[in-house]
């Protein structure tokens, strides 16, 4: 073996699993440059949301971690696109939550409770008779 991280073939039988060791340090700098939600900011994502889905606004979210950014996106269908997304984008002077509808951006701030108020907001509804 030339290198620590090379693992000989593993010759197993049918329908056994994989096994290897891996240095948590080689794989947290693979990740390096990645934006995740916290706890807190996750905690008030999925309370927005339960609360739009119990008023039969939103069915379905996502989440989507890439490079330099982090999304929670609210869907009124499972296979529609998303009626808004939830952004948490790092900026040279900290960190930046943005609210969009489609490709609009309806809010931005530093607060991420400031930047969901816009979500908060009681709208106006149509009631038939």
């Amino acid at each position: 073996m030339s290198s620590a991280m090379e693992t000989p073939p593993v010759h197993r039988k049918a329908g056994q699993r994989d096994s290897r060791i891996v240095r948590l340090s080689d794989y947290r700098r693979k990740r390096a440059g990645r934006v995740f939600f916290d706890r807190s900011e996750l905690s008030q994502l999925l309370a927005l949301y339960s609360t739009h889905v119990s008023e039969g606004d939103w069915r379905d979210y996502a989440i989507d971690h890439s490079s330099g950014i982090a999304v929670f996106s609210v869907f009124r269908h499972t296979h529609d696109k998303a009626l808004f997304s939830i952004a948490k984008i790092p900026q040279p002077r900290g960190i930046e939550f943005a609210v969009f509808d489609s490709n609009r951006r309806i809010a931005r701030s530093s607060s991420l409770r400031d930047a969901i108020d816009c979500l908060r907001r009681p709208r106006l509804r149509v009631i038939s008779d």
